[in-house]
């Protein structure tokens, strides 16, 4: 990233829930605030385009690293990751920056908290917006793959550890950017190891440079792979059925069409299938035809405009909202 724009996103710690949480943030947010939940192997960089875009449409943009990743800390128990504490994390985000209503954006395992956030505080989502991962997928069918399907793999303790163990933070990361770019779900051979489907004679994707290798390396030297292993691959098993819930909030589903998670069993069935208008009566859905597994950073341009279209569908402007942030400067103040 430019150093101009870097200087545009401050870097925040915040004290959240017995740790201290990184975000990243852009904008004097007079239109209102948009939160950026990353999935794996990402961190609060991977927005870095989207950030800068709605900052200079008016908006706040808000990109923490999750507890675990990227310069937040790590849980006490890593092993007792559960997607309850990322909830409950993005609530006291909001609380700490005294956000009353934000816009939620999700990328891959980041989809499935904000979905769940919004369906439990309605009051404080404007919206979600997820890439890649549409709600109501059925888990189970993730067992239909063969056993060198990498979810399967990387959910077994020690597996992915000895296997990332034999390389460097940086050949690791590059490996697996390679093999989610792709159009292919990743399954290795029984006589083969995850990183073992690309070495270094492949090419980075040509949108992403030595120089975004370089942040995401650095931030995972930090984090290591303890926690991003057991979130989201070791905690799939707690995501609950979304059942008879009902969406109070706008969603807006973007799948890339060459995105390999589009070819796992049950993700096109329930994009195309109309059941997620049952639970989401204000819905929308696009697919970005050469869109893969990282559109917001392969196609910025695109993406930044279907997101401030969503945003400008759906002013947040309200005397609720305003009324909400002078009572949470009181309590605040209180403490």
């Amino acid at each position: 990233m430019a150093t101009a724009e870097q200087r545009q996103i401050e870097h925040v710690h915040l004290p959240v829930r017995g740790l201290t949480l990184h975000v990243a943030q852009a904008g004097k947010g007079d239109l209102g605030t948009v939160v950026f939940l990353h999935g794996f192997p990402e961190i609060w960089y991977s927005w870095r385009h989207q950030m800068l875009a709605v900052a200079a449409a008016g908006y706040r943009a808000v990109a923490p690293d999750w507890r675990g990743y990227g310069l937040s800390d790590q849980p006490p128990e890593p092993e007792a990751a559960a997607y309850d504490d990322l909830i409950e994390d993005l609530l006291a985000i909001l609380d700490a920056l005294v956000v009353p209503k934000a816009f939620l954006v999700g990328k891959d395992f980041g989809a499935m908290p904000a979905y769940s956030f919004a369906l439990c505080h309605p009051n404080r989502t404007c919206g979600v917006m997820c890439l890649g991962i549409p709600f109501g997928v059925n888990s189970s069918s993730l067992n239909t793959l063969p056993e060198g399907f990498y979810i399967l793999r990387w959910a077994q303790p020690g597996r992915a550890e000895a296997d990332f163990g034999k390389y460097d933070i940086r050949r690791v990361v590059r490996t697996i950017y390679i093999l989610f770019s792709r159009n292919e779900i990743p399954i290795a051979k029984e006589d083969q190891e995850i990183m073992d489907l690309a070495d270094l004679s492949t090419p980075l994707p040509e949108w992403f440079s030595e120089e975004d290798l370089d942040v995401y390396s650095s931030l995972y030297e930090k984090s290591g792979f303890r926690y991003p292993l057991q979130m989201p691959y070791r905690s799939m098993h707690q995501n609950k059925p979304i059942g008879d819930a009902k969406f109070q909030v706008p969603v807006f589903v973007v799948m890339g069409e060459k995105d390999y998670v589009f070819k796992i069993p049950g993700i096109e069935s329930v994009m195309k299938d109309g059941s997620m208008e049952k639970h989401a009566p204000d819905l929308k859905i696009t697919y970005i035809p050469e869109g893969c597994h990282f559109v917001q950073e392969q196609f910025p341009e695109l993406v930044n405009e279907l997101l401030l279209s969503f945003l400008k569908d759906h002013p947040m402007a309200d005397r609720a909202a305003a009324t909400f942030v002078n009572e949470l400067e009181f309590d605040v103040q209180q403490q």
